[in-house]
Parts: structure tokens; sequence; C-alpha cells
């Protein structure tokens, strides 16, 4: 079967073809019968070097074998028990052996549920209504942070979405990445609960924080007696074994992890200090249920992943996304083609602009046509990036020195081609 029949067949069972938006992209998405290390194979055959990794959530490739033999075991023993397991106690105990203020934790199965209970927490624990969040940092589809700023620096949240109430939106304040003044305003004009950010901006491009942007942020909250949540869904264990908080040294009052953490397999966490999580039911006032929390298939992966972080893993991450960028950045440059490159450790994420891009606007202002059609090329090339330039990419210990090389040179020939079509319209 083609790509194009399937997708054709899709569309009518599927919005738009796809279960999450960013799946889709023009013509139609190219549909995966399998995956192993650092390549996805389609149904027509076709071979991709994949640098979307399960959008940030594959640290050790696709198919890890250490990660599968652990959860075939666990499947030999069940799926799921409505009871507590004794891996539950030795995954909270191991995460907050990794993040200091990770006292207690909770288990759910996705980013969204993570962020979503964080922030009622924050609100039950503060008995405070508005929470600030940062214009391009993606929370999940919830409603309280599906919301985009209006006009100014910080401002009122309107909804990003039909079927987001105006009238909920409205305690969500919206402040700009890497402008703490923006910051300093919305905390003048309301009872803030929380701000909620992700240290690292990695679903709108990729943006780090700018030196003392999230100290700052932790001595507002401070300050203000507001609680600091770090969205660390695509951060945690990405930068380090602990995370951004790790590599920043600055702590949050709230956590949330995922992506990395289930190897492949769906879970999230949201945790804390202890007198904060103790508002959590049943020991709290403040709900929080779920059928699939803390299922032992998922918990094995996070464990074996947890057994498999080292420093030598991170270092050789970082060498090789740097490598990477440097090349990417060189070719560019021979090509004469504008380009300029994000990266932090083992993340990466290329903007057609001249000028830093170190917030959502500067974002919103790279040429996206010239990225669609980079994208494009490089699919030809078998090298497949997140479809979008508002996503980010990602490294895998299963990208090796080869795959540096097939993906430099299909850089060189994508490029290329893109430099000629650009003088044949000028």
């Amino acid at each position: 079967m083609k790509n194009a029949e399937l997708f054709e067949r899709a569309k009518k069972v599927l919005p738009l073809g796809v279960n999450s938006p960013v799946r889709f992209f023009e013509p139609y998405p190219f549909f995966v019968k399998s995956a192993s290390g650092a390549h996805l194979y389609d149904i027509e055959g076709t071979r991709y070097l994949d640098y979307a990794m399960g959008y940030g959530a594959l640290l050790f490739g696709h198919a890890y074998a250490p990660i599968i033999n652990a959860v075939k075991q666990r499947l030999d023993t069940g799926t799921l028990y409505g009871t507590p397991t004794e891996e539950e106690v030795v995954l909270a105990e191991k995460l907050s052996s990794l993040y200091p203020t990770l006292e207690m934790s909770r288990c759910v199965n996705s980013g969204t549920e993570a962020t979503m209970h964080a922030i009622r927490l924050a609100r039950g624990y503060t008995k405070r209504k508005s929470v600030i969040k940062f214009d391009g940092c993606f929370h999940g589809s919830h409603d309280t942070v599906l919301v985009k700023a209006g006009s100014g620096a910080s401002t009122f949240g309107v909804p990003s979405s039909a079927g987001v109430l105006e009238e909920l939106s409205k305690y969500t304040i919206v402040a700009q990445f890497n402008d703490v003044q923006s910051v300093e305003r919305a905390f003048k004009e309301q009872e803030i609960a929380a701000v909620i950010v992700e240290p690292v901006m990695a679903n709108y491009g990729l943006i780090p924080p700018s030196e003392d942007f999230l100290k700052s942020l932790r001595e507002l909250c401070d300050q203000n007696d507001a609680l600091l949540i770090f969205d660390e869904v695509v951060t945690g264990f990405r930068l380090s074994k602990g995370g951004a908080q790790s590599y920043y040294n600055v702590q949050a009052d709230i956590t949330t992890l995922g992506k990395v953490l289930g190897g492949g397999f769906p879970i999230a966490v949201y945790g804390g200090l202890r007198e904060i999580m103790s508002r959590v039911s049943p020991s709290g006032d403040v709900y929080q249920a779920g059928t699939y929390s803390g299922n032992p298939v998922s918990v094995t992966a996070a464990l074996k992943v947890l057994e498999l972080l080292s420093e030598s893993l991170y270092q050789r991450l970082r060498e090789y996304t740097r490598e990477l960028t440097k090349k990417i950045a060189q070719i560019a440059e021979e090509a004469r083609i504008t380009l300029v490159t994000n990266q932090i450790e083992s993340m990466f994420q290329l903007f057609f602009t001249n000028k830093p891009v170190r917030n959502a606007h500067d974002v919103r202002t790279c040429d996206t046509k010239m990225f669609k059609a980079l994208h494009s090329a490089l699919l030809k090339e078998g090298v497949f990036l997140p479809p979008s330039q508002f996503e980010t990419n990602f490294v895998s210990s299963a990208h090796t020195k080869d795959e540096l090389e097939k993906t430099t040179n299909a850089f060189q020939r994508a490029l290329n081609k893109l430099k000629t079509q650009l003088d044949k319209t000028d």
C-alpha cells in the first residue's frame, strides 16, 4: 500500500488523517511500519533517519533492547493491577534523588495531565486563581494553557482554541520568555498562584533561557508567595540526569516530567515539596485520579531509563549535536543561505533569519516557507525532521558517526537545491 492511499483512508476516520496535529504535513505524511535505532521505515519500505525521536521521548533511539526486554518481562506478570506496586515506590524514590525538590510525586499518563494537575495543585495550595505562562511555551492541551497573548508585553490571555472559555482564559496572564520585566508587570496585575515555564522553550522552536532569567523567576515567585512550576516534560533527563533544574541550578516548587522518562511508553509525573504534594488526594483536598496512572508496564520502562542514564551518554549526545549544528551552519554559509542554529545539549533547531532567536516573537518573524522547503528536500534525502518550524530536533544515543555523515551529506544536497531554486526566482 502507498502512503497516499492510506492517507485517503485515514482522512475518513481521523481528523485530517492523524492523531496529533503536528504529524500532518503536506501533501501527506508517511505511515511508519517499524522503527529501529535512529531510523523509521514506512509502509512503502523507505528508510528515514529520524530527528523527531518521538518528539523528544526517545533518548536511546527506537526499540532499544534493554528497555524492550525489561518491558517484555513485565508483561508476563500482568499489565494493570488497580493496586499499588513496589516499583511505583522505587520510581518515586529515584526521582527524589535526582530532583531535590521532588520530595513527593504522582504518576499520570501524559504531559497534559501532569501540567493540568500541577496548576490545579498550585491554585489549591495558594488559594489564588491566576497563573503566568509565557508566549510560545507549550504545556499540553488543557484549557488553562491553551491561551495566547493579546497586545502588550504581558497581557491577560485569550483563547487559542475554539471551546476554551474566555471566562477561564482571563486567569492566565501571558508574559514574554526571556523578559523579566514582563513578568514583573504581570505580578502587579493580579495575585498569582504560580508561574509555569518550560525552562528551555522547546515547543516553539528551541529557545534557551537568557542568563539569570530562571533565577529571576525563582526570586519573583519567592517575593510574591507564588509557586514556580518547571514544565520539564521535554528537558527532564534530556539536559542532564537532574534536568534543567540541575543544569541551571534553579529549583522549582512543582515539577512535571514525561517524554524521556517513559522511553517510548506513556508516563508522566508531577511532584514537588512534601508540604505542597500533601494536598493531593487522598491525603489532601486537591483531586486527581487515573486508571492507568503508575501502570506497571510504563513504570518498568521508566526505571530502566533511569538506570541507563550516565554522564558519558550526555557527553556523547552533546558532542554529536554540536558537531552536526556546526556543519549545518557551515553548509548554509557556503551556500549563502541565511540560517540561525539554536542548540543545547542534544536538542537543536534551525531558523531562516539573520537575527538571534530569543522569544516567540523572533520565531514568528522567521521564514517558515523556507523551513517547509528544507523539510521536504530532506525527506527526499531520507532525513526526517519534525515538520514544523515550531518544533525541536532531537538526537539519541542511536545516532552515531555514520548517521552524522549521512545527515551532513543530506543537508549539503538539500541546502544547495534550495539555493538553486532561490537563484532562479531572483
